[in-house]
């Protein structure tokens, strides 16, 4: 448990600084260590304490000045519905979640290292956005939102950028607003669609299920504290990809184990 409640910490002074809720490694961490099998009640706890980082970065990041509220408002009417559907998603694989899972997480982490690569030497402060792809990009974070426990920002922060112009930091600041948002919709909606043995796995781990948010916001502000005053904004995206290409190494380990 000690070992978890660290990891997490860890996992949230890392990830604010670059837009992230944090569940590309708070589920795993939880279902390697504490053994939780992949399914609703440990998506809960990864978007709770994703929540707990997108709110402890999001409000820095506002106090700093780097959030577009228009980008912002206009986000939540692509992002919400697509959250909701990624819950009816998890709930119809019940009992055949894992590889799923796992298949659709390298998937999305490949394409968020592509596409911030690209993305990365444009100049695109200050552009109109594009509308069409603005939404149905932050759909598809909503949905993977709730299918992978994730905060999403991977997909956010770099639509933000292409399609809703924004720099940078502004783009992982309004990011973390938007799973500000819609992260507690979603763990409202899949506990709607728990059983009873789901539920019971959240019980009897009432205790450290409360104190990971805690360990998790304090570590969280810290990292972004360090990252705005500290941090270039190419050192930042640098550290994204960096992180990114971690996971994704991570998941064919994973994936390659279940086929061989």
């Amino acid at each position: 448990m000690a070992m978890v409640l660290l990891g997490s910490g860890f996992i949230g002074f890392l990830f604010a600084p670059l837009g992230l809720g944090g569940g590309l490694l708070f589920a795993p961490l939880l279902h390697y260590g504490l053994g939780w099998e992949i399914d609703g009640a440990l998506l809960i706890v990864s978007l709770g304490l994703s929540a707990t980082v997108s709110w402890g970065s999001g409000l820095r990041h506002r106090k700093e000045g780097h959030v577009s509220d228009v980008r912002f408002k206009q986000s939540l009417v692509g992002a919400l519905p697509g959250a909701i559907l990624g819950v009816v998603i998890v709930a119809s694989l019940s009992g055949s979640f894992d590889v799923f899972f796992k298949t659709l997480s390298l998937g999305f982490v490949t394409w968020a290292i592509i596409k911030t690569l690209r993305a990365k030497d444009q100049t695109t402060q200050n552009r109109e956005p594009t509308m069409l792809p603005l939404r149905f990009g932050v759909a598809s974070g909503g949905l993977l939102s709730s299918v992978l426990a994730i905060g999403a920002g991977a997909i956010y922060v770099p639509v933000l950028r292409t399609y809703g112009g924004l720099e940078s930091r502004k783009a992982i600041g309004t990011s973390l607003h938007i799973m500000m948002v819609i992260l507690p919709i979603s763990i409202l909606t899949h506990f709607v669609a728990l059983d009873q043995s789901q539920v019971d796995v959240l019980a009897s781990n009432l205790l450290l299920i409360l104190s990971l948010p805690i360990v998790v916001i304090v570590a969280a502000n810290l990292g972004a504290r360090f990252g705005i005053a500290k941090v270039s904004e190419q050192h930042i995206m640098q550290l994204f990809v960096a992180v990114l290409l971690f996971i994704g190494i991570r998941y064919v380990l994973d994936l390659s184990s279940e086929f061989l």
